[in-house]
């Protein structure tokens, strides 16, 4: 086979914009072609573009954008990432790539000073040692605090409050101490080093006695960026919201600056300064204390535009740009920060859940937004249904609903439970959705009671799920009565199958099976059927055992008596879960506002696009129609006095018109004439788009679409409206567990673990060293 071949654009010495809506473009510089596929290597790749530029493969930072994504550079840093950028692109002609260098500061090892820190950064190289210890010039001396990394206690720097106060920063903290933390980093640089550009604006930040601030707050962030920007450490002698008094660090320095606040007035205003260094300006510099708060107001404008915004791009981009270096797990809680200051907090979010359901249903009359509290007042779940999304479902979608689960990734555990449809497009239609704390029976049964009583009717509904989670005795139980099927998901099916099967199983039988599995669930007869089972049992009488105790009646079409339109797997809503992928790390309020800002521009999208469309069925349908109407050449039909005719091609299949009835039963499964119904319609003289499903029709696509989500505004402090009655404190659920989240994408579904199979005995379960049986050679 060919190897993937793409041209790269290489591109140089330009500036990135960006336009309103958060798209980067870029302006200027050189550009250059070169040909990259599958076989070049890493290195040879990194060499080429060197030269091109004449620029230093050290320092060469080589970037792109996945197609149709303009707001997220991609890294090229390895092979791998090279072999990815080529597969992203195989369908394109041509790539941009964006090539960028980074400014390394050398540190000036002639001054060295010694340092507290336990953990070595960046800027700690290895130097000799020759009388007095050394460690690099410009470390952040005489702080006590070693790295965030470490379960220690650190000397807080904010109000009175939290003066002298130790607080182990393992532990959850308030957001107030936490920003006010001084963080033990590094100032990288020298005398003879240039200073970082980005600092260069703070240099004027402090002018002197009489300047004001509007808080003591921003007396205390224009003071920290002055420090950094003239390359001193700070020391405070007072340190309250009233008052501020801070000397310069080196010992001996007469700099000075005093600041309090302004009587019945918020503003800060700075009374006395003596801006003399004594300790050779700039030329010694002990470096500076910096707070979390700090960084992350840094880098809260990136934040915005880069959501995916690393902490090891932080890392680089802070050192690059202000001379100062973080460790891995400082950035990380500065752009935890960061994202608590665009977002809001976590907390605060779910205090807010009760007048924020009252302000969903107020807005968007007809839905329904609950929520339930445990014992101990902290979240146990939450349920939201709007109204277009109910009105669409049962006026325009068939009695259809998937019913699954997604892991959420966010601070606090919890679970989104969905339920979702299918359009007459076979486009994922959402319906409800819940967020609980965690997966278990008891929130299934409260999800689908909620649902029941926010549809009008649920008769004839089918549903299509996992037949664990307690959801079969749910369902049974909330809508007994009503003639509601449930439909096995397959995906689960054959997960669970693949995990049982036992003995001398190759993961080839084992891929056999399944697909004959597969065969024999969507064979439209029992006749079909038993023979694709035959076929599982000539594999594996395990497996033929394990399929037809399994209860066939809930997933095969052959023996199902619910209308599910050959829709076998319940994760159909792959759309809706990367919506709640996107929204997953927010405060539950605002991933719920995200989820319906989400619904609101489908449906909207969605009945704009449909107003344009000429044919009676959706365009999927249309589509379907003219594959079985080609099918027709070669049938021959029988007409007969009756309403029952015989259709005679690969079978002869009988066909009855009046009762939608054919013998192959692809009428029936699917809402549309099969290529026998079409050749008898057609012999009549009359229209087979007649005889189509409703739900498949454009009428019923626009009626599905024709309500719209209403926008909420912002939810403000119920106390501020007068809504004494909504007061509830409502705490967080448990908080997720430490470790890296799953890179598994959301709402996707892999296939059962691999199970280990001996290859000296051909059992499973162990290999090779750990197989009990003696060896053939012994």
């Amino acid at each position: 086979m060919a190897p993937n071949k793409v041209i790269a654009i290489c591109q140089s010495g330009g500036d990135f914009e960006t336009d309103a809506e958060g798209l980067l473009s870029y302006k200027g510089g050189d550009a250059h072609a070169m040909e990259v596929d599958d076989a070049m290597k890493f290195t040879d790749f990194k060499s080429e573009v060197s030269e091109m530029f004449n620029c230093d493969i050290g320092t060469m930072c080589i970037k792109y954008f996945c197609p149709g994504n303009k707001k997220t550079l991609i890294s090229i840093s390895n092979a791998k990432d090279l072999k990815r950028m080529i597969k992203i692109h195989d369908n394109c002609d041509t790539v941009d790539i964006y090539v960028m260098t980074k400014d390394i500061v050398v540190p000036d090892t002639s001054n060295i000073l010694g340092s507290r820190s336990s953990r070595t950064t960046l800027s700690e190289a290895e130097v000799p040692v020759s009388g007095s210890p050394t460690m690099l010039n410009h470390i952040v001396d005489d702080i006590n605090e070693p790295s965030l990394m470490l379960d220690t206690s650190f000397d807080v720097v904010g109000d009175t409050n939290y003066d002298d106060t130790h607080i182990d920063m393992a532990t959850e903290m308030p957001l107030a101490v936490a920003d006010e933390m001084p963080l033990p980093i590094s100032v990288v640089g020298s005398s003879n080093i240039k200073l970082a550009k980005a600092a260069e604006q703070w240099q004027n930040t402090i002018t002197g006695v009489g300047q004001r601030f509007n808080s003591v707050h921003e007396f205390r962030e224009a003071l920290r960026k002055y420090a950094i920007a003239h390359q001193f450490s700070l020391k405070y002698k007072k340190n309250e919201n009233l008052r501020v008094t801070v000397n310069c660090k080196a010992e001996g320095c007469p700099w000075r600056i005093h600041a309090s606040r302004l009587s019945t007035t918020p503003l800060f205003c700075i009374k006395k300064m003596n801006p003399i260094h004594t300790c050779e300006g700039s030329t010694v510099k002990t470096g500076c204390k910096a707070t979390r708060s700090w960084v992350a107001s840094i880098i809260k404008e990136k934040l915005k535009v880069f959501p995916n915004y690393k902490p090891k791009d932080i890392v680089d981009d802070i050192k690059q740009e202000y001379g100062i270096q973080l460790n891995y797990c400082q950035a990380w809680r500065c752009k935890e920060t960061a994202k608590e200051q665009l977002q809001g907090s976590y907390k605060h979010a779910y205090n807010q859940l009760p007048f924020f359901c009252e302000k969903i249903m107020e807005t968007n009359p007809g839905s329904l937004a609950t929520f339930a509290t445990k014992e101990d007042s902290s979240f146990h779940r939450l349920f939201v249904s709007f109204h277009a999304s109910l009105y669409g479902f049962e006026r325009g979608c068939r009695p259809l609903l998937f019913l699954d689960s997604v892991y959420l990734n966010s601070k606090y555990q919890g679970t989104l439970l969905a339920a979702t449809a299918a359009d007459g497009d076979d486009e994922c239609f959402p319906v409800a959705f819940a967020v609980v704390d965690t997966e278990t029976d008891e929130n299934w049964y409260w999800f689908l009671k909620q649902l029941k009583s926010a549809l009008s009717t649920c008769h004839g509904l089918t549903f299509v799920a996992d037949r664990e989670k307690g959801l079969r005795q749910s369902i049974n139980e909330v809508f007994q009565g009503e003639n509601v099927c449930h439909g096995f998901c397959l995906h689960y099916l054959s997960e669970r199958l693949v995990r049982d099967l036992k003995g001398q199983i190759s993961h080839e039988m084992k891929r056999l099976i399944v697909e004959d599995f597969y065969r024999a669930s969507h064979a439209p007869t029992p006749e079909s059927f038993h023979r694709c089972m035959d076929s599982v049992k000539n594999t594996s009488l395990d497996a033929y055992n394990w399929i037809m105790q399994s209860e066939p009646v809930h997933w095969a079409n052959a023996f199902f008596d619910g209308a599910r339109y050959n829709h076998m797997d319940s994760n159909f809503g792959e759309l809706f879960y990367s919506w709640v992928s996107d929204a997953h790390e927010l405060p539950i309020t605002q991933m719920v506002d995200t989820i319906r800002v989400k619904i609101m521009e489908t449906i909207y999208s969605r009945s704009k696009e449909c107003d344009v469309w000429l044919t009676r069925l959706t365009p999927s349908m249309e589509r379907k129609m003219e594959n079985e109407s080609l099918k027709i050449r070669n049938l021959q039909v029988l007409l007969s006095a009756g309403n029952r005719f015989e259709v005679h091609g690969d079978s002869v299949e009988s066909v009855d018109v009046d009762n939608c009835d054919c013998s192959c039963r692809g009428w029936q499964l699917t809402g549309l004439p099969c290529c026998h119904a079409i050749s008898v319609i057609n012999c009549l003289g009359r229209d087979p788009y007649d005889y189509c499903s409703k739900y498949f029709t454009t009428d019923s696509y626009k009626v599905t679409y024709s309500e719209s989500v209403h926008p909420i505004s912002n939810v403000d402090d119920p106390l501020q409206k007068g809504n004494s009655q909504l007061v509830v404190t409502v705490t967080p659920p448990t908080r997720r567990p430490p470790g890296r989240p799953s890179l598994k994408k959301v709402g996707s579904q892999d296939g059962g673990k691999r199970v280990l199979q001996c290859s000296r005995c051909k059992g499973a379960g162990h290999n090779k060293s750990s197989c009990k049986e003696l060896s053939l050679d012994c």
